[in-house]
């Protein structure tokens, strides 16, 4: 008795793809973030890395009168320094790049293993830069915000009132309100529990929502610490007397403000290397530019750490 074999009529799908050339991304990474703050900032470029924050040392002792008709004295004044002005020093984040020469010779198609590497080490670097200008206990928002100019909430999540108070504080030009994601869903709840949905306003191609016509930035670098967290006022800019960024401007092998890229050589493993800095700081020109809403409950449900 003879065997009869089923022969395939066609060719099957895995034999096929030996032939075919797959397309392929460049390298996703989730914790890349829109980085809103870096962006709403002014920045100033700083020389020889040092920033010093001049002020008036008494404004109220300066003089001033509004004179009668006939009267013809006038008052004498002058404006006095602070002679200890604050000064601050840019600060350095940066990480070394290693790749070994071999995989960059042999594996940079489609995608530069090179380019890439960096590309992905400078988001990081990015990311970084953000969380150190809300968190860093020197120069950070939240280590410099005026004892005056912080607020706590009610008991529950924040609403529209504690929102009011904070810019009652902050209400010489106030640019925008800056909060975690969360804190934000948290308030646009509580506005349309009470029938006052806030608008929305376009920033950046992308949406924001709005409190008395100021955008509420969303930044998970504004922690959430056991269901609770803050919510930041900012006035911006020199000429406002507000909050700025400050960066060292020509830097060697400067890709983007405040950040270069340099290359550092091969070692005797066919190993290269290359140096990411970013130098930047920020800094609070006047104490009215900057309040602070705090314990604003997130979600009670939920714990994060």
């Amino acid at each position: 008795m003879t065997e009869i074999l089923e022969h395939p009529t066609a060719l099957g799908d895995v034999a096929a793809r030996q032939l075919a050339n797959a397309t392929k991304t460049a390298p996703q990474m989730t914790s890349i973030s829109p980085r809103w703050l870096v962006r709403c900032l002014e920045w100033v470029p700083v020389e020889a890395g040092i920033f010093r924050v001049n002020k008036v040392k008494d404004p109220s002792a300066v003089a001033v009168e509004c004179s009668g008709r006939d009267e013809r004295a006038l008052p004498q004044t002058f404006v006095d320094y602070e002679e200890k002005p604050r000064e601050l020093m840019l600060s350095a984040v940066n990480t070394v790049v290693d790749i070994h020469t071999r995989v960059s010779d042999l594996y940079s198609v489609p995608h530069n293993q090179i380019a890439e590497q960096l590309r992905l080490s400078i988001e990081a670097i990015k990311e970084r830069q953000e969380n150190e200008l809300i968190n860093n206990p020197e120069y950070g928002l939240l280590s410099n915000v005026d004892p005056a100019f912080t607020l706590s909430t009610r008991v529950g999540p924040p609403t529209p009132d504690d929102l009011d108070e904070l810019i009652s504080r902050v209400w010489k030009q106030p640019g925008f309100f800056l909060a975690h994601p969360r804190t934000i869903a948290a308030f646009g709840r509580e506005c349309t529990r009470r029938g006052v949905p806030p608008a929305i306003v376009t920033l950046f191609g992308s949406p924001f929502l709005t409190w008395r016509g100021l955008p509420l930035i969303p930044s998970d670098k504004v922690r959430i610490e056991n269901g609770r967290s803050k919510i930041l006022l900012l006035r911006t800019g020199q000429a406002r007397q507000g909050v700025v960024g400050l960066f060292q401007p020509n830097l060697p092998g400067e890709q983007s403000m405040g950040l270069s890229v340099r290359f550092m050589g091969i070692n005797q493993k066919a190993i290269a290397s290359y140096l990411i800095s970013l130098y930047c700081s920020l800094a609070v020109l006047t104490e009215d530019a900057l309040g602070v809403l705090e314990n604003v409950e997130v979600d009670k449900y939920h714990v994060y750490a």
